[in-house]
């Protein structure tokens, strides 16, 4: 044995000399240090030796695989030690600038605003429970609504939410009253596709709760966020809606600022845009959230944020937003 030892750790040092790329390197290691390595299999036989044998081959067997070992290294840190790397520093380098997206851009401004106004920022679970989606928004498993949303169902439970309002549960039942949160978030529909509908979008939930508080208040601050927001007055209009999680409920319309208000596909040729649901918060939802509907009042708006950003920009197609075509960012490239 102790021949075939010598004669394996010449064979195996003579082939690593000849290597010059790192994979073959690491084959030849596999090759005479492996596991299945006939190195491997004379430190197994070591146990079916006598002592005498044992006491030979044992130092003898270490010694090869420890001197094997450093000459494998050695020529692994020779080969990455030879690798150069040329550069001209003479040749112009073209640094592309990033963008942010017109979505990211108008969520940034308008919680801002809403931060300026006394809002706190909160978020919540896009993979969220049916209880808070539905359940504890005063929406029971036989409600209407649910049809009108068009779920999307998980294997494991759970659903894609449909709007970002469950945001305002989890807030409630965390923090109590007073509060005044906003929650912009993305959100999942089964909708059919067109220039003003997406499965995908973005909301802006926002929420004041306390005592004395009334619709006034409701029309004073989204007023005062739309302005703001726009950069100048807009023309409004307050509709009678419905919402399971509010009493009264309104639907806001802000005339497009694509067309002017004289028709366009993105406005279904109305001259006007819908993308605001508000009214004052059900007193089911209160109680549902721990919060006494006689003590507090509140009211709650849901912002479609996806068709603020089409507006303030001039899109006229909703899937740009989500098509990932880089050069429907260009415009919004950071300075």
């Amino acid at each position: 044995m102790k021949e075939k030892v010598l004669k394996l750790k010449e064979n195996a040092l003579e082939e690593v000399k000849k290597l010059s790329k790192e994979a073959d390197v690491l084959n030849c290691k596999a090759k005479y240090l492996g596991k299945k390595s006939e190195l491997n299999e004379f430190l197994s036989s070591l146990k079916e030796l006598s002592v005498d044998e044992k006491k030979v081959m044992g130092p003898l067997l270490n010694q090869t695989k420890k001197e094997l070992e450093e000459a494998f290294s050695q020529k692994l840190e020779e080969i990455n030690n030879q690798v150069s790397y040329d550069f001209d520093e003479t040749l112009p380098i073209y640094v592309e600038t990033g963008s942010m997206h017109p979505i990211t851009l108008v969520i940034k401004e308008m919680t801002d605003i809403m931060k300026k106004m006394g809002f706190t920022v909160v978020s919540g679970p896009e993979m969220e429970e049916e209880y808070y989606n539905f359940e504890a928004l005063n929406i029971p498993k036989d409600h209407p609504a649910r049809d009108m949303q068009d779920t999307y169902y998980l294997s494991n439970g759970k659903l894609l939410r449909t709007h970002t309002s469950p945001n305002q549960v989890r807030a409630m039942q965390k923090y109590g009253a007073p509060l005044k949160v906003c929650a912009p978030g993305r959100v999942f529909r089964n909708e059919d596709m067109d220039a003003n509908h997406d499965t995908t979008f973005f909301q802006l939930e926002g929420m004041v709760i306390d005592k004395g508080i009334s619709i006034s208040n409701l029309i004073y601050v989204m007023r005062s966020l739309l302005s703001e927001t726009f950069k100048k007055e807009v023309k409004v209009r307050l509709r009678p809606g419905f919402f399971p999680f509010t009493e009264p409920s309104f639907e806001l319309d802000c005339s497009c600022l694509i067309c002017g208000g004289k028709g366009c596909p993105t406005c279904k040729n109305s001259g006007w845009l819908e993308f605001c649901g508000c009214g004052m918060i059900h007193p089911n939802v209160l109680r549902e959230s721990g919060i006494d509907p006689d003590e507090y009042t509140g009211f709650a708006f849901g912002f479609g944020v996806t068709r603020i950003a089409m507006m303030k920009y001039k899109i006229g197609d909703i899937r740009v937003l989500n098509s990932g075509d880089v050069r429907s960012l260009q415009e919004f490239e950071i300075e």
